[in-house]
């Protein structure tokens, strides 16, 4: 988009007033050491005696982490997204957010692969340190439920604190395994009777090519979609919305583009190979527009014409939803992402309406 397209975009939405959902924030512990309130005696020393830290396995995450944040994010102390007042200025404020949705620190649920207690107590601890330090200081902030990978510590954790009224999602980490196998529908269970959407973010503790970790940073962004696009076909193909029909899913982070493609691949197979899963009554494209929204973030610089062909081969305005990726480098403003050339309403339900419905608001 050019800079008078991009002025011309900015002043409308000013000019407008559009409510606005950010459907993808990272907010952060300053240190491990602010989960220790919320533990109990038995584990809190793991941290405080033991020094426990969290294992880090992608070979470029640690030269990222001091160049993946916007320049402007960093606290006087603490990582960009563990201050709520500089999220509460940078975000809600200056962008006059309706809502955002804190992401959590979704990747326990992907990097403890054993040891489901600690990472159970760990999740719980994280939960209670989002409501206390975020989400009780401002009404804007929505949360997501930090789970284990174990579903019966997850479901234990969804009930304990799914009716908080400010908590709207279960996050779930796009991961090395599929979450739409039989033994994890025990989660959508708890999430569908707790009225919470699914949300599926990307880690950056995990491999996301379908074999071992790319060798760098621009490979391995590059490759984000290939993670999405194995979570949509589990969770399709082993019936997931068939037992919960009114499941919604959001996919954060992972971009759109894809989708269409993704769409039409999985309805040429569920014509020519549908005896293989009877339990899947309806074409996949039906799940994706009535089941699935996407998130924009990470934003394409692409052209309102090439947009909205995007949007038209989804067959369907009511799929994608704005997210910033604050505080990292890539932050999409919702007064400059969308296209300028798109029509009012569209604008209107990706900035807002679309999101409002996934999380019910």
């Amino acid at each position: 988009m050019g800079t008078e397209q991009t002025l011309e975009a900015n002043q409308l939405i000013l000019k407008q007033k559009l409510k606005v959902i950010d459907t993808d924030v990272h907010h952060e512990l300053s240190s491990l050491h602010d989960l220790v309130p919320y533990l109990s005696d038995h584990w809190k020393r793991y941290i405080t005696d033991y020094e426990w830290k969290p294992i880090k396995t992608t070979p470029f995450h640690q030269v990222r982490q001091g160049t993946k944040h916007r320049n402007d994010a960093f606290p006087e102390a603490g990582p960009p997204g563990s201050s709520f007042e500089l999220l509460q200025k940078q975000l809600l404020d200056e962008n006059d957010m309706t809502y955002a949705v804190l992401g959590g620190w979704f990747h326990e649920c992907t990097v403890a692969t054993g040891w489901f207690e600690f990472a159970a107590a760990r999740a719980s601890a994280y939960n209670d340190y989002t409501i206390e330090k975020f989400l009780n200081r401002d009404k804007r902030l929505l949360g997501s439920i930090t789970i284990p990978r174990d579903p019966v510590a997850a479901v234990r954790e969804i009930e304990r604190v799914g009716s908080h009224p400010q908590m709207v999602q279960v996050m779930l980490s796009v991961g090395n395994f599929a979450w739409g196998d039989p033994y994890y529908h025990p989660i959508f269970e708890a999430a569908n009777r707790m009225g919470l959407a699914i949300g599926m973010h990307l880690s950056a503790d995990i491999s996301v090519s379908g074999g071992d970790f790319l060798r760098y940073y621009v490979a391995w962004r590059s490759a984000h979609p290939q993670a999405y696009m194995t979570q949509v076909i589990s969770l399709i193909t082993n019936g997931v919305f068939d037992k919960f029909p009114n499941l919604k899913v959001g996919f954060i982070e992972g971009g759109f583009e894809w989708v269409p493609f993704m769409m039409n691949r999985m309805d040429s197979a569920y014509k020519a190979l549908r005896q293989e899963t009877p339990w899947v009554k309806r074409m996949p494209s039906d799940y994706f527009r009535d089941n699935m929204k996407f998130s924009t973030q990470p934003w394409n610089d692409i052209s309102s014409e090439h947009f909205l062909s995007i949007v038209d081969m989804m067959g369907s305005e009511d799929m994608l939803m704005f997210s910033s990726d604050y505080p990292h480098w890539d932050f999409d403003s919702p007064k400059r992402t969308l296209p300028p050339k798109i029509p009012q309403s569209l604008k209107e339900k990706i900035l807002y309406n679309n999101a409002a419905d996934l999380y019910k608001l």
